[in-house]
């Protein structure tokens, strides 16, 4: 279905607009969010979403509003499963709590622009090449086959962008509030809020390598995937305040995401057999093979992350792994100053992670092998508990 030009403009001028406004009115002041207001605003992001594919259904029929919602699931999906990334990220730049809002929008916005550029490209590259297909579909099939390795999510590792950031722009130890420049000993120099967000585009751009040929293997209209796409990323920022607290608890994602990954994997295959060309193959005939519909792809998607957010849920190790990691992280973010300097967010830091420390005690000994170096772990409990202490001392005294 050809989109009309005005239902463009609209569509892209709409989205500018929720950019504006949630930088303007969210982000412009530094604060960490509450949870009432990140799951609120996550809850009009994904109803904007909803409202938006049910306009499609309508007006782009059946076909079309089936294939932009198997598309906006899909990479909403992939979305979370970047949320981990993201999370690596900031902490390995010890990025203060209030500022990641920050970071977290730039990131959207960045992968907004390089994700439509990667569209307009793959949908140029479709129209003119078939076998594009072949490429696409295989890029899916050996990123699933990434995924499933077990340290897909290792929190102690550090991406190849983040690596090469720290090593070729050198930065000042501490931040200069969310300025990416400041001067230090009467010198200009770059701050680690510049490097985290270089490290966060730079990831980005890999993971549109990955979304792009999954979304197109759901559909090649443009409209549905620019705007599936686009609104995958809306309220990414305020999901990511609101589950920061569950995603290790989600053990079974990224096997889940592999799956959905080689299923579309198989079905760009497929496809492209059917709208062969290549002359090494079948003589440069179409292939009769069956090719797999919309429908029964969106199917398949919403059940596999059913599936997969069911298990990682009910799964003790899921339990397990999020109150090890829960424990290390807030105790961390406590110890750091740079972190969280307000007083009754570092006291709700503490609390957390008193609380999952509390739960660590009572879980089976095969559990507590979760836990990497134990003597590090319960040095770094000791220290945010003697900070604790101290800073109640100190209270007590003024």
């Amino acid at each position: 279905m050809q989109v009309p030009l005005f239902v463009w403009i609209l569509t892209v001028t709409g989205i500018l607009g929720l950019l504006a406004f949630d930088f303007l009115f969210h982000v412009r002041k530094a604060h960490s969010p509450k949870l009432r207001e990140s799951a609120t605003w996550s809850a009009i992001y994904v109803g904007l979403a909803l409202a938006f594919g049910i306009g499609v259904l309508v007006f782009g029929g059946t076909s079309m509003g089936t294939e932009y919602f198997a598309g906006y699931v899909t990479e909403k999906a992939l979305s979370v499963d970047n949320l981990f990334v993201f999370l690596i990220i900031m902490s390995s730049f010890r990025v203060p709590r209030k500022d990641q809002q920050k970071v977290l929008l730039f990131g959207i916005v960045f992968s907004l622009v390089a994700r439509t550029g990667f569209i307009f490209l793959g949908a140029a590259l479709i129209n003119s090449f078939a076998w594009v297909f072949y490429i696409f579909g295989l890029i899916l099939l050996i990123t699933a086959g990434n995924l499933l390795r077990p340290d897909s999510h290792d929190e102690d590792s550090e991406g190849l962008v983040v690596r090469l950031a720290k090593r070729f722009l050198p930065a000042s130890e501490h931040y200069d509030g969310d300025k990416l420049f400041t001067v230090e000993n009467g010198k200009r120099v770059l701050t680690p809020m510049l490097l985290v967000m270089v490290a966060i585009g730079g990831t980005d751009v890999l993971f549109a390598l990955d979304s792009i040929p999954a979304i197109f293997g759901l559909t090649q209209n443009v409209f549905v995937v620019f705007t599936a796409t686009a609104f995958s990323l809306m309220g990414l920022r305020q999901l990511f305040f609101l589950i920061d607290e569950l995603l290790d608890r989600l053990i079974y994602l990224s096997y889940g995401l592999a799956t959905i990954l080689g299923f579309i994997g198989v079905k760009l295959i497929l496809h492209a057999l059917h709208e062969n060309t290549l002359p090494f193959i079948n003589d440069g005939e179409h292939v009769n093979v069956m090719e797999i519909s919309t429908g029964l792809s969106l199917s398949v998607i919403l059940g596999v992350l059913v599936i997969t957010v069911m298990a990682s849920v009910l799964s003790p190790k899921g339990k397990a792994k999020n109150m090890v990691s829960g424990a290390k992280r807030h105790a961390k973010e406590y110890v750091d100053l740079n972190y969280e300097t307000d007083m009754a967010e570092r006291e709700a830091i503490f609390n957390k992670m008193v609380r999952e420390e509390q739960e660590l005690r009572k879980l089976p000994e095969k559990y507590k092998q979760l836990i990497r170096d134990q003597t590090e772990f319960m040095n770094l409990i000791k220290q945010a508990h003697a900070e604790h202490d101290a800073a109640l001392h100190r209270e007590g005294r003024t």
